[in-house]
């Protein structure tokens, strides 16, 4: 054998035994290792942790879905208070236009004497309170009543002997009331 024969087979040789080191090699690395129990524990973990953040997800699309809602809410009920505010309004003021428009004819009147005005004005007055009676609106404060701080508002205190302990003397403005609802004090002067 020559020495080239000998340097080929040990050259053979040599890549036979690095083939079988990397054989030994990829069987390794395809055979699974044993788990130890810090691998178990770190893998529950990691599954707890992405439980909890799809939990997270959840809570989070939910919060944002639920004040989204609110906020609409919200903007629907401004909406709708606003339209019932001018709704009312208009209703009102449909309401008080007839006698506006009475009052606009008595001033286009030419002549006339002072008792067909006064008969006018008083006609427009009977309107206005049939008006304000038929949207349950009523007049208070009179004259002999005893007085209430919850609708009267005294002025002024004058002594008479005809009228008893806080009675009404004078009536100077009439109050308003609509239900419970006070919307104007009548304004009163008190006797004693």
């Amino acid at each position: 054998m020559s020495k080239q024969d000998a340097a080929k087979k040990a050259e053979q040789q040599a890549e036979q035994a690095a083939e079988t080191e990397k054989e030994k090699d990829c069987n390794a690395a395809e055979q699974p290792q044993a788990e130890t129990p810090g691998d178990a524990q770190l893998k529950k973990l990691q599954e707890q942790l992405e439980q909890s953040a799809a939990d997270l997800a959840k809570q989070k699309d939910l919060l944002l879905r639920t004040a989204a809602e609110y906020d609409n809410y919200r903007k629907r009920t401004e909406r709708e208070k606003t339209m019932v505010y001018t709704d009312a309004a208009a209703d009102t003021i449909e309401k008080v236009l007839p006698v506006c428009d009475n009052l606009e004819r008595a001033l286009a009147q030419q002549g006339g004497t002072v008792e067909d005005f006064r008969k006018g004005v008083e006609m427009v007055l009977t309107q206005l309170n049939g008006t304000l009676e038929k949207m349950g609106v009523t007049a208070i404060g009179q004259q002999g009543e005893p007085f209430d701080p919850e609708v009267h508002n005294a002025v002024s205190h004058v002594e008479d002997e005809n009228l008893g302990e806080n009675v009404v003397a004078e009536v100077l403005q009439k109050g308003y009331r609509i239900g419970d609802r006070i919307i104007r004090h009548a304004m009163v002067q008190v006797a004693n």
